[in-house]
């Protein structure tokens, strides 16, 4: 019996893509060039965080059409900046069209601000990447069925963070950070964005 064929489909200039990195026309460079590839830096993942948390119960689009937006309300996610928000800022946050009004995702973004003001520099960093797993351990998934929501991983990361006191950081949510930041490869064996070149 013949291995099946995987899920990746050409796009129109003819390369393979993961089926959802072509479903909108603004996926396609998310997908391409930033989506699997690894992020660093505090200030970069605590943005990377809180979109995720943001994008709880929502589809990705909904969030990376209002991403500038967000930047510019949470002063580009500056941990420091934000930390320092005061009243008058979550009232301006919550009245703000142009991000996603949840009292409660806005104050998780907040608080997790303030709990991460008081870590070192690069500790968020160091915490968030010693959950990556090995990647020789992980076969490179040839259909969309064979990527997980969940992984241990996942759970592990979701469990840290929690213990410190950061908020919105389901196993759900800590696994769409592990894969949109590198610590996992997602992209399809197929894919053209699976080895960036």
């Amino acid at each position: 019996m013949s291995e099946p064929a995987g899920d990746a489909v050409p796009g129109p200039d003819g390369r393979l893509r993961c089926p959802w990195g072509l479903s909108t026309e603004d996926y396609v460079a998310y997908h391409d060039e930033e989506w699997g590839r690894p992020v660093h830096g505090d200030d970069a993942l605590f943005e990377r965080l809180s979109l995720e948390a943001f994008q709880s119960g929502l589809s990705w689009i909904t969030i990376l059409r209002r991403r500038e937006t967000f930047r510019a309300a949470f002063r580009d996610f500056k941990i420091a900046d934000v930390a320092a928000f005061t009243d008058a800022d979550r009232e301006r946050l919550l009245a703000d069209p142009g991000i996603i009004r949840n009292r409660a995702k806005v104050d998780a973004t907040l608080a997790n601000a303030r709990v991460l003001a008081d870590w070192s520099p690069g500790e968020l960093d160091e915490l968030i990447w010693s959950f990556a797993p090995d990647a020789a351990g992980r076969p490179a998934p040839k259909l969309l069925a064979d990527v997980p929501a969940i992984t241990d991983e996942s759970t592990a990361l979701s469990k840290a963070l929690k213990k410190r006191g950061l908020r919105f950081v389901g196993p759900t949510t800590a696994y769409a950070l592990m894969q949109a930041c590198g610590l996992v490869n997602d992209h399809l064996a197929d894919c053209t964005a699976r080895t960036p070149a």
